[in-house]
Parts: structure tokens; sequence; C-alpha cells
């Protein structure tokens, strides 16, 4: 067996025994909720039956994570964004059926939890119908990805001309403002930080 079908198969064993423990109270028959605050909103990439406004507290969104493979490179790494601690968050949360949790998991772990970036954890997410528990992908300030303290400069800097297998960095960070602005939601921050990018914000989407 190579090295690398061996990390393979190590990978998704330890992505199952994450996934198993995650859910080790879920009593398989009760949908779930996932909440989004990034590309999620835009792009959740799963099977979802409701979708909610919701916000989750003692977190903020905040491109504080470099990214050296979807939205930069290891020459020009980009930046994306985590659930920093500290005030609160405005974003989207999902309703998953019973039926698609466990598919829908794995599915989350591929894209969100490769390199150690995030931590997931079950928190309170606050909606307009009532208070539901969601799985919430918070940021890991212990992994190598953490930007830490950086200026605006820099920030803007490496936004701009990042560029990964997903894209760039600039498109990335425009959508997820458009997608929040969307759904009604006003992220004050990051729409200056996106008008300094690339000048009058564009229409959001129906």
């Amino acid at each position: 067996m190579s090295s690398e079908v061996a990390a393979a198969r190590s990978g998704t064993a330890c992505a199952s025994s994450s996934v198993e423990a995650l859910l080790a109270d879920w009593n398989g028959i009760d949908d779930i909720w996932v909440f989004g605050y990034g590309s999620l909103i835009w792009r959740p990439g799963f099977a979802w039956q409701e979708r909610r406004l919701a916000t989750v507290r003692g977190y903020h969104r905040s491109l504080c994570l470099w990214s050296h493979d979807h939205r930069g490179s290891p020459d020009a790494p980009g930046l994306v964004f985590g659930l920093d601690r500290g005030g609160c968050c405005r974003g989207v949360a999902f309703r998953v059926a019973a039926a698609d949790v466990i598919a829908v998991f794995h599915t989350l772990w591929q894209r969100e939890m490769p390199n150690g970036a995030y931590v997931p954890r079950w928190l309170a997410c606050s909606t307009e119908a009532g208070q539901v528990r969601g799985l919430v992908f918070l940021l890991n300030r212990g992994c190598s990805h953490y930007a830490g303290e950086i200026s605006e400069d820099h920030l803007m800097a490496s936004v701009r001309r990042a560029v990964g297998q997903s894209g760039a960095c600039l498109d990335y960070v425009i959508e997820t403002e458009r997608a929040l602005r969307a759904c009604g939601i006003d992220d004050g921050r990051l729409g200056e930080l996106v008008r300094k990018l690339g000048g009058a914000l564009q229409p959001a989407a129906a």
C-alpha cells in the first residue's frame, strides 16, 4: 500500500470517527441544523429542507484564515472566513433531514476539516421562529492557517492577488458579501471592505 493511499484511508477513518463523536447524542430521528456564515450560504453543497436567518453569539465573521489551495497558492495565499471569538454573527441555518445527516456531515468534513482550521461545535442559533441547536465550524486559532492580526493593507493586497483551485479570492469575498445582502444581512464591516477592494457594491442576487 502506498503512503498516499494509507494517508487517505487514515484521513477517512479520522473523519468518520470525528463525525461519530459529534453525533453521539443524536437520536437518528430528528433533523439537524447547520450554520453557515461564509461560502456555505451561497454554495452549501449539501441537501437541505429549510433555511432560516440565524444569529450565533460570542463569535464574529472574519477574514482570518490563509488559503494556500482553494482561494490562493503557496506563493500567494488568499484569505477565507472563520468565526473568531467575540461579538456575534448573523448567518443562515440550514435544516438537514435526518435521513441525509450522515452523508451531509461526511461531505462537510471533507470540505471544512482537512487541515484543522475549524473546530465543529453545537451552538445555540437564534432565529425568528425560535432557537435551534446547530453545527457551527469555529475558527481554530491554534492552526497553522490562522492569520492573526494583519494590517488592512496586507489583507486587501492578499485578497486582490490570490487565485486558487476554486477561483479568485476577491470573487469569494465579493460573492459572500452579495449573498449576505441577498438574505437581508447587513455586515457593514464586510461591505466597507468590498467597497475598498472593488468600488461600488454589485446588486445582490434576487
